[in-house]
């Protein structure tokens, strides 16, 4: 009898995760990323780029942002906060936006509905109140070598989902990881419990 034909594995480096959503586990072990919600922006065998999207920055508004850059009073994005994108470059701005606003200088579009611009422009629109109908400033980004974040995943330490324009932008930080986990049919609170038992 002979044996079955065997098929390749599909390597796990093939997966683009651009677009999409990295959500943490309980117990990863790295309190920077603690419940944190991650926009990949970008991902290729070379490594990959997102920004977290649900953690803000408690001591700095958009609004002292772009008084402190002289681009603007800040009464336009006054109620704007401003989120803790990752610990990579921290002192670099990067703005997360839906696709109506294209900066003449460089913006990085990726999937169907999102830009990242971290050039001056999309700010000096912002405030004056003219810019992207959806924006999230962020400063600092996540950043990983080639192989990393699929090693990470694979030691359980991200869930991934599909990112949609309402969590990203319209729901409120706090229920972003939360909202994440139950867009895959998983329970917060019962994964919580569940984390670090065997």
């Amino acid at each position: 009898m002979s044996s079955p034909p065997e098929f390749p594995a599909p390597e796990f480096s093939e997966i683009d995760l651009t677009a999409k959503l990295l959500i943490a586990m309980p117990g990863m072990g790295d309190p920077r990323f603690e419940t944190s919600v991650i926009l990949v922006c970008a991902h290729s065998p070379e490594g990959a780029m997102g920004l977290i999207i649900n953690k803000q920055l408690d001591d700095l508004r958009l609004s002292q942002l772009v008084e402190q850059l002289e681009i603007g009073d800040g009464t336009c994005v006054r109620d704007r906060a401003v989120h803790f994108g990752g610990p990579v470059e921290p002192g670099r701005g990067f703005v997360l936006h839906t696709r109506d606003f294209i900066s003449d200088i460089s913006t990085l579009e990726f999937g169907d509905e999102f830009g990242m611009t971290a050039t001056l422009d999309v700010l000096e629109e912002l405030a004056v109140g003219a810019g992207p109908m959806r924006a999230l400033m962020a400063l600092g980004y996540a950043g990983w070598g080639p192989g990393q974040l699929e090693s990470e995943i694979l030691a359980n330490g991200w869930l991934t989902c599909e990112a949609d324009l309402t969590l990203v932008f319209d729901t409120k930080d706090t229920l972003k990881w939360g909202a994440a986990l139950k867009s895959l049919g998983v329970d917060p609170l019962g994964l919580s419990a569940a984390a670090g038992h065997a």
